[in-house]
């Protein structure tokens, strides 16, 4: 199955699709900047990119925890980003009406992995009949991945997306079955989120990660025919106001993107 957002076919045999941006917005300049920086890359490699950022982690370990500038002001940069760069863009929301009104806006419209479940949240983000890329929740089969799939479709939405971003919690990290993506790839186009997936949750007040993992798992993920790449990118991750740990450094993402654009190519052409 292939779905079309803007001018990116994602999905079967066409090339890999990479969603990526810093964690969250920490202030307009380096959000702007690493956007340029993304869009100057992907270019060059001739690779479609969604923009991503979050203007709210509403789930972050700690109260003390940076958190983002909120919907407003979030929103408001993300719509400015889109002018100026001439972006496709994403961002994750937490409520229905948050859907709703972000909606106008963004062209994916990203469900958190905690809140695969929600009914209300998945509807209402079908209903505005955008993209909508649904994170399978660490706790979830993937076969049951099937049942969001089919609630947003009741809505007469079939640009649905899921992301794989590992499958559950142990040794304090979390653990990656490339057997989902296959699985889930029976219900929608499967992007695999690379960078999450090197996440050491429950390390005290924020989380940890192991970067230098990352590598390994987008060749895995590749090698499955898989629809998309997700990476967090930073320019100096260990100043990161979140999940720096986990995210890729943005020096190191041609060379990274190099690669996995060749093992793309092979695979689909086999």
């Amino acid at each position: 199955m292939i779905i079309e957002v803007g001018n990116i076919k994602i999905g079967e045999r066409n090339p890999f699709c990479l969603i990526a941006g810093p964690c969250v917005i920490e202030n307009e300049k380096i959000t702007l900047d690493i956007a340029h920086r993304l869009k100057e890359i992907c270019t060059v490699l001739t690779i479609p990119l969604i923009f991503k950022t979050s203007y709210d982690k509403a789930n972050r370990t700690s109260v003390r925890s940076f958190r983002g500038p909120g919907f407003e002001k979030g929103v408001s940069l993300l719509q400015k980003t889109k002018k100026e760069l001439g972006l496709l863009i994403t961002t994750d929301v937490h409520t229905p009406s948050e859907a709703e009104q972000a909606g106008g806006v963004l062209d994916v419209i990203q469900i958190p992995a905690f809140l695969c479940r929600q009914t209300d949240l998945l509807l209402t983000a079908g209903k505005t009949g955008k993209a909508v890329n649904v994170k399978k929740g660490q706790f979830l089969a993937p076969e049951d991945t099937r049942y969001i799939v089919e609630k947003i479709k009741s809505v007469g939405n079939n640009k649905i997306l899921l992301t794989e971003r590992g499958t559950f919690f142990g040794y304090h990290r979390l653990v990656v079955d490339f057997c989902s993506l296959p699985v889930m790839g029976q219900f929608a186009p499967v992007i695999f989120d690379a960078t999450h997936s090197v996440q050491q949750p429950a390390l005290g007040e924020v989380s940890g990660g192991r970067r230098e993992f990352i590598p390994f798992l987008i060749r895995s993920a590749l090698a499955t025919g898989c629809a998309g790449i997700f990476l967090e990118v930073h320019p100096e991750p260990e100043r990161a106001l979140s999940d720096g740990p986990n995210m890729v450094k943005m020096n190191d993402l041609p060379a990274l993107l190099e690669t996995a654009k060749e093992i793309d190519t092979l695979v689909k052409k086999l």
